[in-house]
Order: structure tokens, then sequence, then C-alpha cells
């Protein structure tokens, strides 16, 4: 039987003689509480936020994109497209031309990055979502239609309700040197804007249109710009991208989604470890307490420190018996407050009690919440440590001078 936790479970129980020490103990107990469930309750939030970007980016970006590590374009070889398709897993294989360009609607004119796609029945299905004005359609019958960025159309001033006005679509004409007519040097087409995307910043400089006017207003008729691979739900995604890798050669990187905006998921998850910190500071001034409940602690069992030491205790045993007692108060509430956030957190999930404050742009209205055993498990183990420590030196430092008094 360990002596020294016996101790501190019996002096953890019993009544004191001096009542402060009760106060300070629940105190110690009630701070750890909070400072646990606060850092359940944010990091659960902050996951359902980073899950709810994440859905929102990759409702448009591929799991896969192949692009050139030289050069801005290349030219798609048949032979291998139809290897890329058989792969175990990919679902759609769209390939983009994209390049900048320049947009003029009336007197207002803009820089923009021109994609060109090939319109299909799933990605007008996976678009709608994001959608903040308009329907997304590329085609319809011989009409071409845009869907753009945000700020291309708050800054050009489009009206999705205009349907005589068209964008300009400019684009230097390859091979041409300084003409005379300067009208000359450029390429310009028409095309009728359809839909506008959600504030996104990367969706913001966008203007999406079809392949086939893409190709026209670039003056690019073989080389495109990247391969999107869309794959099946439940994929693989690392052992594909291994595959295809394989597949294209040294010439081609295969990005995944995070390759491909790796700012977006380093501000993500920076900020959710920036929040972390800055509430486990908190917490561990809340641990502190323990330093004045182990102090209050030892000066009332003097006596019984006596009659220990009279019965052959050692100093040794005298201090783990204090270090266990402090220990014991911080995860008492350590786990009562993983209680009280994960109630809190399930409370949000099925009633959803927190809400956005305008939430007409978004996809949900109520703040979402991602529950994971690994943020309960950081928690636990970041008291434990700190608990731990801060025990050990309060436990030798109060006993040391009450041993030296005795």
């Amino acid at each position: 039987m360990n002596v020294a936790l016996y101790f501190a479970k019996r002096y953890l129980r019993s009544k004191k003689t001096i009542n402060a020490v009760n106060i300070i103990s629940g105190i110690s107990v009630v701070g750890v509480l909070v400072s646990s469930a606060s850092l359940i309750v944010i990091l659960s939030f902050y996951n359902g936020l980073e899950n709810l970007i994440f859905s929102m980016y990759s409702a448009f970006t591929p799991e896969l994109r192949i692009e050139p590590r030289e050069g801005k374009g290349f030219v798609a070889d048949s032979v291998l497209a139809d290897r890329i398709k058989k792969l175990p897993g990919v679902r759609t294989y769209r390939e983009v031309l994209q390049e900048q360009v320049l947009l003029r609607y009336g007197d207002a004119q803009y820089i923009a990055t021109l994609k060109g796609i090939t319109s299909d029945r799933t990605l007008s299905q996976s678009m709608d979502t994001l959608l903040q004005d308009g329907r997304f359609v590329l085609q319809q019958g011989d009409e071409d239609y845009a869907i753009m960025g945000a700020r291309v159309q708050g800054t050009l001033g489009i009206s999705l309700r205009d349907e005589a006005r068209r964008i300009e679509v400019f684009s230097p004409r390859k091979g041409v040197k300084a003409s005379i007519n300067p009208a000359e040097e450029f390429i310009m087409r028409t095309i009728r804007p359809a839909g506008v995307l959600e504030y996104q910043q990367e969706f913001d400089d966008l203007l999406i249109v079809p392949m086939s006017f893409a190709r026209e207003v670039l003056g690019e008729f073989t080389q495109v710009s990247a391969i999107e691979i869309h794959l099946m739900p439940g994929s693989d995604i690392p052992a594909v991208q291994r595959q295809l890798s394989q597949l294209v050669g040294t010439d081609f990187s295969v990005k995944d989604r995070e390759q491909q905006n790796p700012t977006l998921y380093k501000i993500v998850r920076t900020e959710k470890w920036a929040v972390f910190i800055i509430i486990a500071f908190t917490g561990i001034i809340a641990i502190f307490n323990i330093v004045g409940s182990l102090t209050m602690l030892v000066i009332d069992k003097k006596k019984d420190i006596s009659v220990l030491m009279g019965l052959g205790a050692s100093n040794s045993l005298i201090r783990r018996i204090f270090f266990f007692e402090g220990l014991l108060i911080s995860l008492i509430g350590c786990i009562a407050g993983l209680v009280v956030g994960l109630l809190f957190c399930l409370s949000q999930q099925t009633f959803g009690w927190i809400r956005f404050g305008d939430a007409e742009n978004l996809v949900t209205d109520i703040y979402p919440v991602d529950i994971r055993v690994t943020d309960f498990l950081l928690v636990f183990l970041t008291v434990f440590a700190i608990s731990a420590l801060i025990s050990l030196v309060s436990s030798r430092l109060s006993v040391k001078q009450t041993v030296r008094l005795s």
C-alpha cells in the first residue's frame, strides 16, 4: 500500500481545524475546474470552426492538384489522362487553364484571375453552397456565363439583374509586338455574369468561365495550367497522391489541399494554439492556488507531522504526502472541468445555444463544435504536468520549513 497516497486521501476528506484551509482548497478546485472546462470548450469550438472553414474551402478545391514544377503550363497527355482516370478512388478528372486578365464593366476596371474549367454535374452541386448570389452555370445553350469572386463583383459594381451588360475580358495577344493600334495587342471577349462566390480570400479575385471561353480569350489551345483530381468519399488521399506522383514523374508536383493553400491551414491552426496557450496560462494562475492550500494544510497538520516523525517517518515520506495532496486537488478539478466542458459542448451540438450574429451569408447560423478525444488528453496532461510541478515545489518548501521549526 502507498502510505503517502493513503494519508493524502485521508487529509483530503478529513475536516480541517482551520476553516480557511477548506475555503482555499475549494477555490483551488474551482479554479482548475473552470480553466479545464474553458480549454475544452475553446478547443472544441475552434475545431468546429476549422472544419467549417475547410469544408467551405474544399467545396471548390480538389483533393489533389497536378501542377508543373517549372513554367505555367503543359500539354495534357491523353494516355496519361486515361491512366489517371482509372486509378482507384478517382471520381473526376478536370483540366484547368488559369491566367491573369483585365476585366472591364462600364467604366470600372480590375485585374482578376481567369480560371477556365470544364463544367459537370458534380461541380455544380458542390458550388451551390458557396454562392452568395445568382446561380452556378457556365454554359446554357450557346451562351457562356461567368462566376466571379466577391471582390471582383464589388470592385466592378456588376449587377446580375442587368441582362444587357456583359463583362469585357482582355488578355495580351501572344506573339504581337508594339502596334500602332493598341487594340490589336489584346484579345477581347465578353461574357455574362451568372453568380457571385462567398467572400473568401482564395475566391475573391477569381472569374470562373468555361474552358472553351478561356482558350479563346487567352489564345491558348493546347496547354493547361493544372489538372484537378476529385476523389471518392473515404478515399486514402496520401495513397492516391503517392500513386499519382509515381505516374506523372518528377516534372510535376501533386499537391493535396493543405499544400495548395498552406497559408489558410497555417493561420487557422496557429490561431487555435495561440488561444490554447493564453487559456493555459490562465489555468496556471488558478493552479497556483495549490501553493496556498498546501501551505495552510501543512500548518494545520503540524501535530500530525510531529507524530509521524516520532514514529520514524522520513522527510521524503512527509513531502510525498502533501505532494499527492496537491495532485489530488488539481486532478479532481481537472476531471470535473473536463466533464463540464463535455456537457457544454454536447448541449451546443444538440440545442445550438451560441449562434453567429449575422448568418445571412454563412452555411450555418449555429456555432459549430467538434469534440475530439485528443483535446481531452492534451488538457489532462497539461493540467497534470503543471499541477505536479507546482505541488512538488510547494510541498518541499512548506514541509521543509515546518520540519525545521518542529
